[in-house]
């Protein structure tokens, strides 16, 4: 049987077909993974723009959906045994689509851990890292006269950028065929554009990360996710 999603978020951004999978995001490196996979998936969804300003991400009505105040997050009113089920963290809610799906998630038990561990790598290291980098290289941090910390997250994520130049040589993708681990990782490497951080980290003079990225967004949905929901005008 279809459900309805019933949550309190709907008050500031109502479903206008709430039968569908719910998305709240914007965006960014973090948003767009879960849009993509949506795209890929085939899933038939309904995408709400939630800025982040307070008054979006601190909203009681976000609140009650992810307490963390951070996009992505998703209802799903059709989830496991046709009960409604809400998340938030951009890992878990790929792993959920994958499982949901069938698809970009191998049933292969030692394909499957490691294309987890090359998710978790991205969750626990290129993303948080890249996001320092952003912080202290171009936003606020970068007026800061001590280099301490701005050095420590060039350093880190030009190391982090060689674990994956290293990984792909001779791969296409990070594991085997193209998977949840592609659509969390790709988006945070070509955020460095936006940070303008290429040239720092040596990017160019990478062969793998650069052609891997390309052929990223060279897949028609990458394309028509990257910015879902719209930014504002």
């Amino acid at each position: 049987m279809t459900q309805s999603v019933t949550h309190p978020i709907t008050a500031r951004w109502p479903a206008e077909t709430p039968e569908k999978l719910q998305l709240y995001s914007y965006p960014t490196p973090n948003g767009v993974k879960v849009s993509i996979a949506l795209e890929e998936m085939g899933l038939d969804y309904e995408a709400h723009l939630v800025t982040l300003a307070d008054a979006d991400v601190k909203s009681p009505e976000f609140l009650a959906l992810n307490p963390n105040n951070k996009i992505p997050a998703i209802i799903d009113p059709n989830g496991p045994e046709g009960e409604q089920i809400e998340l938030f963290e951009s890992g878990a809610i790929l792993i959920y689509l994958a499982e949901k799906t069938g698809k970009f998630l191998s049933k292969d038990p030692k394909t499957r851990y490691e294309t987890i561990q090359w998710l978790m790598f991205q969750m626990g290291g290129v993303g948080p890292m890249f996001g320092q980098l952003g912080f202290f290289y171009k936003f606020a941090g970068a007026a800061m006269e001590d280099p301490t910390a701005r050095d420590r997250y060039i350093n880190e994520s030009k190391r982090l950028l060689n674990v994956l130049e290293q990984r792909l040589e001779g791969r296409d993708w990070i594991v085997g065929d193209y998977s949840i681990a592609d659509m969390a990782l790709a988006p945070w490497i070509n955020g460095l554009e936006f940070y303008g951080a290429k040239e720092v980290l040596g990017y160019h003079d990478l062969k793998n990360v650069p052609a891997y990225v390309e052929r990223f967004y060279a897949r028609p949905a990458v394309a028509k996710a990257i910015n879902i929901p719209p930014r504002p005008e």
